[in-house]
């Protein structure tokens, strides 16, 4: 009945969006552990998903793909980096890498929602540089498909194929990480955004 794949990708694509429960959610469940908290328990927990999120990041990162994203990313002349919510840490970390080492980088950080305005600014000389996780923020979403409509290519860090990111992406690679009580690890997104930022910083150096 689906009039394409385009169709059927929409309904993976919303059961993404909606299949994770909120935080009062989380923390109820996390009481099957016990009637009272358990820190050190907890603690072993996300460090667990923290190991499980590295392990799996060697299996879903494509190689070439990973050197294809630096390439493209080295070559531009500003980066911008789009991330909200959740993964904002690491977009934030990128734009202090970058700064280090003298890579020109604009945190697109939507204060006072202008995130359109700052995306804006982006040239076809640019690169986008953008992460986002089920369920995704319609944010960076938005602000990934008016950077892709302008000319400026797309890196996207993603968790599924089925992302509206992908779309938009001229390349992106793929983070599945774990969880403890559906509390998300951000270990696997760091190392991947460490690697990028190390490896952009090391050809711009040859350069």
């Amino acid at each position: 009945g689906y009039a394409g794949f385009s169709d059927m990708q929409k309904v993976f694509r919303a059961r993404l969006r909606e299949g994770w429960p909120d935080y009062h959610q989380r923390l109820e469940a996390l009481k099957a552990i016990g009637p009272e908290p358990h820190p050190a328990l907890h603690l072993h927990g996300f460090a667990e998903a923290a190991t499980a999120s590295l392990d799996r990041l060697g299996a879903t990162v494509d190689p070439v793909r990973l050197g294809r994203a630096v390439d493209l990313l080295a070559a531009a002349d500003t980066i911008h980096l789009v991330g909200a919510r959740r993964v904002f840490p690491v977009t934030a970390y990128l734009a202090y890498a970058f700064a280090k080492m003298g890579v020109r980088s604009q945190l697109v950080d939507n204060v006072g929602g202008l995130g359109g305005e700052q995306i804006a600014s982006a040239r076809p000389g640019d690169a986008v540089l953008a992460v986002s996780y089920a369920p995704y923020t319609q944010t960076t979403v938005d602000l990934v498909e008016a950077a892709a409509a302008a000319g400026v290519p797309v890196v996207a860090i993603t968790d599924s194929t089925f992302s509206p990111l992908v779309r938009a992406a001229a390349e992106w690679l793929e983070v599945a990480e774990a969880d403890y009580g559906d509390f998300r690890s951000l270990a696997a997104t760091f190392a991947l955004a460490m690697a990028l930022a190390v490896s952009i910083g090391e050809k711009r150096e040859a350069r």
